[in-house]
């Protein structure tokens, strides 16, 4: 996500009330999650089993606990509580607004909203875009042309983002968008989060179920099919041209390559290869799964003649 304009490291620190260490100068031009940050983000790391990915990471200044020798070309911010800082960043520079019962949005040529449905500020829908009754698209969601969204979907809700403070849980902010580019379907009672301060996004021409669940800043390629109750984890990337059957769960941050096909209630816990078959929990290539039930189905006689 974008800041809006350039800062720099001093600029930020001062913000924080918080010692840095690197170029003062250091340019600051976003803020993003790790899994999506690039070069001139900030980010934030409060645990020692992340701080080596942190450091070597896109972003160009790391919001740490810990004094560490400083990357090349990079910058690091001294917190107490980083996690609380990035919320403080994200806050900062995207103030959190209730959503307004009424308000302006772009709307393209030949597009229908039904009356029922509430539609948030800084949306744009592109042409012959259809939204039915009782959708909620709430604010900065990006929608192209020819879109289908059926009845009771939410389209920008917050991500599902949180860090354990022990007596409660701790929300990390979502300030991103969700982008659903052109001739994408979606099926009626789904729920698309918001990107945290990146974008979820649906490629073009993705056909998606009803009661599928796609978490934040998840992006989805092009030409995909996600049939019902699917739940797809944050930070997930799925390649173009995959087809996700019935009750799938992911975890995040998995990858799924082009081509792919994964079976009714396959767990994804890891990446998948592309141009191959899935299904089982957890997931493994077809082929070896029908080996395992085989052999399984067969275990019992091997059981009984060793016993003879």
């Amino acid at each position: 996500m974008k800041l809006g304009s350039t800062y720099t490291l001093s600029a930020i620190a001062a913000l924080l009330d918080s010692p840095f260490s690197g170029d003062e100068n250091l340019a600051v031009t976003g803020i993003n999650e790790i899994h999506r940050v690039k070069h001139g983000d900030i980010v934030f790391v409060d645990h020692p089993k992340y701080y080596d990915k942190a450091l070597n990471c896109n972003a160009s200044v790391v919001l740490i606990n810990k004094e560490v020798e400083v990357p090349e070309g990079k910058g690091i911010i001294i917190c107490g509580d980083p996690f609380r800082s990035f919320n403080f960043i994200l806050n900062y520079f995207y103030p959190f607004e209730f959503p307004e019962k009424s308000s302006q949005f772009e709307l393209g040529e030949g597009s229908k909203i039904h009356p029922t449905a509430v539609i948030g500020k800084n949306v744009k829908i592109g042409k012959n875009t259809l939204i039915y009754p009782n959708v909620t698209i709430l604010d900065n969601v990006i929608i192209g042309d020819n879109v289908i969204i059926q009845s009771g979907s939410v389209i920008g809700s917050f991500g599902f983002y949180y860090k354990n403070r022990g007596s409660h849980f701790e929300r990390l902010y979502s300030c991103g968008r969700v982008i659903i580019e052109n001739k994408v379907e979606i099926g009626a009672n789904c729920t698309i989060d918001k990107g945290v301060s990146a974008d979820t996004v649906i490629g073009e021409n993705t056909i998606i179920d009803n009661l599928v669940q796609i978490g934040h800043d998840t992006v989805i390629g092009k030409n995909c099919l996600i049939a019902a109750q699917c739940g797809i984890a944050g930070c997930v990337n799925i390649g173009d041209k995959v087809t996700i059957w019935g009750q799938v769960g992911m975890a995040s941050s998995v990858t799924i390559g082009d081509g792919a096909i994964i079976h009714a209630q396959t767990g994804v816990a890891k990446s998948l290869e592309g141009g191959k078959t899935y299904f089982g929990s957890p997931a493994d290539e077809s082929r070896n799964k029908l080996r395992e039930l085989a052999a399984l189905r067969n275990l019992h006689k091997i059981l009984e003649q060793k016993n003879m």
